[in-house]
């Protein structure tokens, strides 16, 4: 589960501690391992096509689902891309009409759709308590997920199409795992997110007065804003859900 650049999204979480002068071990977990929540201080999955989300769902299901729900209901931080997103949701509805049936960790269901929602993307997100922040990426999905009450959408669509291309919204949230479509890596191109799973994970571990040092983040801020740039030459920036791109 590894696709358009996800594993970026590795390499920057590490990265970003390293400068800290923390140290990070970045363990794998392959089909048949057994995921252990005491271990793990940030949990990533990344984005899958519909032969690679068959391969690993039932496993998924069976030998990693309660490890995963531990570690997010005790506050681990956890992020998913694309296919992940959509495994960790109650069911995945492919094009044949196969069912592959998620974790529930979501309270949210995917089915797949006729268009491909496919170019750069721009969220406007609050979820960490502070002014609203932006987050870029790429998406490449036909899916359309669609959330229920038991979870709140990471942001609202300012450019791109989002969960479903429908109703402005894009992501998932719940407790601090998240979930949404943007590939690209989405990390590397939003320092402010990858500090905020940072700093989950190591007030969950060590305490609430753990603090980050601050990083010149210049060249991530480059990259930011080089997307957005993007999308208003193409005349694709929105204001509204009503002007959602679609």
């Amino acid at each position: 589960m590894n696709i358009y650049g996800d594993r970026g999204n590795i390499i920057s979480l590490a990265q970003r501690a390293r400068w800290r002068g923390i140290e990070v071990e970045v363990v794998p977990v392959s089909l048949g391992d057994r995921l252990d929540p005491d271990r793990c201080d940030i949990i990533f999955f990344g984005g899958g096509q519909d032969k690679e989300q068959t391969l690993v769902a039932a496993d998924f299901r069976s030998v990693q689902a309660s490890a995963v729900h531990r570690f997010v209901e005790d506050g681990g931080p956890l992020l998913s891309i694309c296919g992940g997103y959509q495994l960790l949701g109650k069911y995945f509805r492919t094009h044949t009409g196969e069912t592959l049936d998620g974790i529930g960790l979501f309270d949210a269901w995917t089915v797949a759709g006729e268009k491909r929602c496919i170019g750069n993307a721009l969220v406007e997100c609050n979820f960490a308590g502070e002014s609203p922040r932006s987050l870029v990426g790429f998406e490449n999905h036909s899916g359309k997920t669609y959330l229920g009450q038991g979870c709140r959408p990471m942001g609202r669509v300012l450019s791109g199409f989002g969960n479903n291309g429908e109703d402005g919204l894009e992501g998932a949230v719940y407790r601090n795992s998240f979930g949404c479509y943007l590939h690209g890596s989405l990390l590397p191109k939003n320092p402010w997110f990858t500090d905020h799973l940072l700093l989950v994970a190591l007030q969950r571990r060590y305490g609430g007065g753990v603090q980050l040092d601050p990083l010149d983040d210049t060249l991530e801020q480059r990259a930011h804003e080089a997307v957005i740039a993007r999308i208003k030459k193409l005349g694709k920036l929105n204001t509204g859900v009503d002007h959602v791109q679609r």
